[in-house]
């Protein structure tokens, strides 16, 4: 596949999946709102948007800051587990814009086609079998693999190099696509080429430095095979 303002031809894509697929970081994110609601935190919805996309060890830093003790924040974040995957169940949970579209022109390409997510393999698959997108990864890379290999979390490199051994492909022939700067970053750190597809947060001056693209969706991107 050849892409405008990519130099190499890629013979396969490596996905991230919240945000950039589907919708759920829309989800947690009002499922934050709501929680924080019945729990009475008092902290501003924008609050919450400081979790979208960010790394485990910022996640980490942003529960500590917010929560009084452990069972607070553990239980604030089951409930907001419990409420996506409720709405996940009741059809809430959506593919992203033109994201059908690529999955099926990059299988005509006959691409490899992974996925690289800190998310649990079991919210992972059902999101895939939800929306219908399952059986078009050739490879799925999650959290859960991240834990059995050691490896360290997004921004580190080493998720992305995992995929990159795991496709098969050099690195010139991998193209990465991610929705946040913590993603890039990871990509950009793994020497991969990345396309970025900003979901709720607009990209930072750091990302126009690192994406070898940035578009405003899969149909601007899909714009540019050549």
């Amino acid at each position: 596949m050849r892409v405008a303002g990519i130099a190499h031809e890629k013979k396969g894509v490596i996905f991230d999946m919240d945000g950039l697929m589907v919708n759920s970081e829309e989800l947690y994110w009002k499922a934050n709102i709501q929680a924080s609601n019945e729990y009475h935190l008092g902290l501003a919805p924008d609050t919450y948007l400081k979790l979208v996309g960010a790394s485990m060890t910022a996640m980490d830093e942003f529960y500590h800051k917010y929560f009084k003790n452990g069972q607070e924040r553990e239980a604030f974040i089951k409930r907001t587990d419990d409420l996506v995957d409720q709405w996940t169940r009741e059809g809430r949970l959506k593919l992203k814009p033109g994201v059908n579209a690529a999955l099926n022109r990059f299988g005509q390409l006959g691409l490899t086609i992974g996925l690289a997510s800190s998310n649990y393999e079991k919210v992972i698959e059902q999101n895939l079998w939800v929306t219908g997108t399952r059986n078009c990864f050739d490879f799925i890379l999650s959290h859960d693999d991240a834990v059995r290999r050691k490896i360290r979390s997004k921004p580190a490199p080493d998720v992305y190099l995992a995929a990159q051994e795991k496709s098969g492909l050099a690195k010139a022939e991998l193209l990465v696509f991610e929705d946040s700067s913590t993603g890039v970053e990871a990509a950009y750190n793994a020497g991969l080429d990345v396309v970025m597809i900003p979901d709720l947060l607009a990209p930072k001056a750091a990302d126009q430095e690192r994406a070898s693209l940035i578009c405003k969706d899969f149909w601007e991107f899909l714009e540019k095979i050549r």
